[in-house]
Parts: structure tokens; sequence; C-alpha cells
């Protein structure tokens, strides 16, 4: 009898909270990674291509929602291939060393007026920090191109110091070449079946 009480209550207790989160997939076509930096008096902005993302979030269930990604550097692109093949070298990136970036979520809180906070772990190359992602929600409709999906969209803009994540030794910063701050945009599109 006490095996039965239990099983109904992660039933019908539990199971509709867990659910509440729903998974969601990265629209590959139209979610960007990208970034902007100042080259001598120029900014020229960069994207990556190859990209994926854990991504499980419900605005009523946001205990169990989580936004992590993890970012093949070698994908960068900038329209210049000589300029990308300089990002992945050890003057930069080192990609053969370092292959992937990653931010994995800790917490998703509500900051009012469609925005969320996802706090979590950005890793590049060999250092990890904690950060704090606002997020701007643009809500959620069935996808007008494909009936019975669900498509939402989210936006984040941060900037971070290259030099602390070792992406540069400075060298070209103190040259007046390559800037070390780097402004970032995430702009994401989510599909979920209905």
């Amino acid at each position: 009898m006490k095996k039965i009480i239990v099983f109904m209550f992660f039933i019908f207790v539990l199971g509709p909270f867990q659910a509440a989160a729903q998974q969601w997939k990265l629209d590959q076509v139209h979610t960007n990674f990208f970034f902007d930096v100042r080259h001598t008096f120029a900014t020229v902005r960069g994207q990556f291509m190859d990209f994926s993302g854990d991504i499980f979030f419900a605005p009523d269930n946001l205990d169990k929602s989580k936004f992590n990604f993890v970012i093949k550097v070698d994908s960068v692109d900038t329209q210049v291939g000589k300029r990308d093949t300089h990002l992945r070298s050890p003057d930069f990136f080192n990609t053969a060393k370092y292959p992937v970036m990653t931010f994995k979520s800790s917490k998703v809180s509500y900051a009012g007026d469609g925005k969320y906070i996802v706090a979590g772990t950005l890793t590049i190359k060999d250092v990890s920090n904690d950060i704090a992602l606002e997020f701007d929600y643009h809500g959620q409709k069935e996808n007008p191109l494909k009936p019975g999906e669900i498509v939402a969209g989210f936006d984040t803009r941060l900037t971070i110091d290259r030099l602390q994540y070792n992406v540069g030794d400075g060298k070209f910063f103190k040259m007046g070449v390559v800037g070390k701050d780097v402004d970032i945009l995430f702009t994401l599109e989510l599909l979920r079946n209905k």
C-alpha cells in the first residue's frame, strides 16, 4: 500500500511539475552567436557557425529551466579567411588545444519586464568565470511556417575582456591593433513540438 501511495505522489505531484520545463532545440539557421571587436579604428564582426544547446525553459518552472551551450571555436567566421586562421592559432583561441567554449547555467530567474537572468559558468580556453546573462524574452507562439511547432525567442548582450580568458597575450592590444573588450550578442530562436 505504501508503494502505491509513493507512486501516486510521483505521478500526480512531481510528474506535472517536472513536465512544465519543456525541452527546446535551437533553430540552427535563426540562432546566432555574434561578436564585435575593435581593430585599430574599425569594428570587426564575426560569429561562430557550429554550436549546440541543451535548453529547458518554462516561465512557470524556472527551477527546472536551464540554458547550456557548446560552441566549436574553429567555426569562427569573420568573412576573411586569413583572419579566421589567425584567430584559430595560439595567438588567440588555440583551437587545436581548446576546441570548444561552453556556457553552463546554474540558475534561471525572472527579473521583470520580460527579462530573465541566467546565471552560469562561461569557459573559454582554460579559464572559467561565473557570469549572469540578462535575456530579453520575446515570447512564444505557433510557428507560422510549420503548424504544430512552437517557436520562442531570446536575445542577450554582454561584454567580456578577452585577455581575462587568455584569448591573446596582450601583444596586439598594446600595439593598438586588436581591442581587448569584445561585445557579444546571442540571438536565439528555439523550437519544440506543440
